[in-house]
């Protein structure tokens, strides 16, 4: 200190015998300068993750010519799910991907889960629209037995779609198949477990998820999918958007409703032994069909309707979903009737919408009505048709002397988009680096 302050004298006088009016700027007088420094989160991201929805004409453009997916010579021109997920990719905030999601998004297990998570979903809100309108109609009609048949259908069809989601869900949790180097113990599950490296994989993925499966069902009910999927997941405890939302739709329901979504196997233990949904229905005690736990990855046989449905659905040729009469949201549907971002083109019948549709776009936590929170969310033109799963067999199928263990004909996912995607992200994180 003693050298800079005599340092700083001599100039002084130096300036003052110059005859100088105003006194010069020297390095140990200038502020320190500030170093940029980009944060990486290291907490797995909660609150509200937006994605961008509008993007303007030139971005269209740019991700058209460099990241859509091209169509080789004689494929048919329908929408994917890996149509969707470049969307979701290309719309997502940057603070959230990483090459590890970029690679677990690009796994045949991953978009069996994504396709059971959309077909789930869709279905859900099929039925959701349905009970609604039935306790509607209580009020002015009365219960028959006939009701209860209907209602067991709606609540069976919904936990074996929750039991297609459960099944890939739970490959992935213990590292199963192609995930197996993505478990949080590593591929030989013998080092140290990275919790949470695993929970900040977790709550992307699923965030991602419930954009593609909101994009794949035509921009509806995002709020709704939002909801559902978390409690699945995670639980009613456990339902970060619930929290945030403070709906109450599940207290909202009625009896017969709460019957039906969230069906029989629901268990309310403590908050240590709370488990998911989605494990409770493959714990629960109901008739399991035991083929419907390799669909898309074992070949069986004696494939009922109901089971080949399902598999076509989950891990079936997209190409071959409108000649099969599976709906899976826009996926197998013409790219040619949708824009670059994938939302419907305008035909001339379209007209404004309606006030009932205005009103009901959204889940609203403001809302002070329960009929308000159960109107359906529907748009002036309907994409695609409702879901008809064929009926279950009467008969139980019992277990065999032995498992199937021929393996399904596994449809790969393009590598060609997780390069670009891959790229893509390693250009915005290291821009000088990675010329354009």
């Amino acid at each position: 200190m003693t050298k800079k302050k005599e340092a700083l004298e001599v100039c002084m006088k130096m300036d003052i015998g110059c005859g100088m009016s105003q006194r010069k700027l020297y390095c140990f007088d200038l502020p320190p300068q500030l170093i940029e420094t980009i944060q990486v989160p290291t907490k797995a991201p909660t609150g509200t993750v937006e994605f961008r929805d509008d993007v303007d004409l030139i971005e269209q453009i740019r991700f058209r010519r460099r990241y859509q997916r091209k169509l080789k010579p004689g494929q048919a021109e329908i929408i994917t799910v890996q149509d969707i997920k470049d969307i979701a990719l290309y719309t997502a905030p940057v603070n959230i991907l990483s090459p590890m999601l970029i690679n677990m998004l690009h796994l045949p297990t991953t978009e069996r889960f994504i396709r059971a998570l959309v077909l789930y979903c869709q279905y859900y809100l099929q039925i959701a629209d349905e009970m609604a309108n039935r306790i509607i109609e209580l009020e002015t009609k009365v219960r028959t037995p006939q009701c209860e048949i209907v209602e067991n259908e709606y609540s069976n069809n919904l936990s074996d779609l929750r039991l297609l989601v459960a099944k890939e869900y739970s490959t992935m949790l213990i590292g199963g198949g192609d995930t197996k180097k993505f478990h949080h113990m590593g591929p030989q599950k013998k080092r140290r477990s990275l919790s949470d490296k695993d929970a900040r994989l977790f709550e992307t993925l699923l965030r991602v998820c419930v954009q593609i499966v909101w994009l794949a069902l035509g921009r509806r009910s995002f709020n709704q999918i939002e909801l559902e999927m978390n409690r699945l997941f995670k639980s009613e405890i456990f339902n970060s958007v619930e929290h945030m939302l403070r709906t109450g739709y599940v207290s909202k329901m009625a009896a017969e409703e709460r019957a039906v979504l969230l069906g029989y196997c629901v268990r309310h233990d403590k908050k240590l032994n709370t488990r998911s949904p989605l494990m409770n229905d493959v714990f629960c005690h109901r008739d399991i069909d035991y083929r419907m736990m390799g669909l898309g990855v074992i070949k069986c046989t004696q494939v009922t309707p109901r089971l080949l449905y399902m598999m076509h659905a989950v891990a079936g040729s997209e190409e071959n979903l409108t000649k099969l009469g599976v709906v899976l949201g826009i996926i197998g549907m013409s790219r040619t009737a949708f824009d670059t971002m994938l939302r419907p083109l305008p035909t001339g019948t379209d007209t404004g919408k309606s006030k009932a549709s205005m009103s009901s776009t959204s889940y609203s936590s403001k809302s002070s009505t329960t009929s308000s929170m159960r109107k359906s969310q529907l748009a002036t033109r309907k994409l695609y048709p409702d879901i008809a799963l064929p009926r279950k067999e009467s008969r139980i199928m019992d277990f065999p002397p032995s498992f199937p263990d021929e393996p399904e004909d596994i449809r790969p996912c393009s590598e060609t988009q997780r390069r670009r995607w891959q790229n893509r992200l390693m250009r915005l994180l290291h821009p000088q680096g990675h010329p354009r």
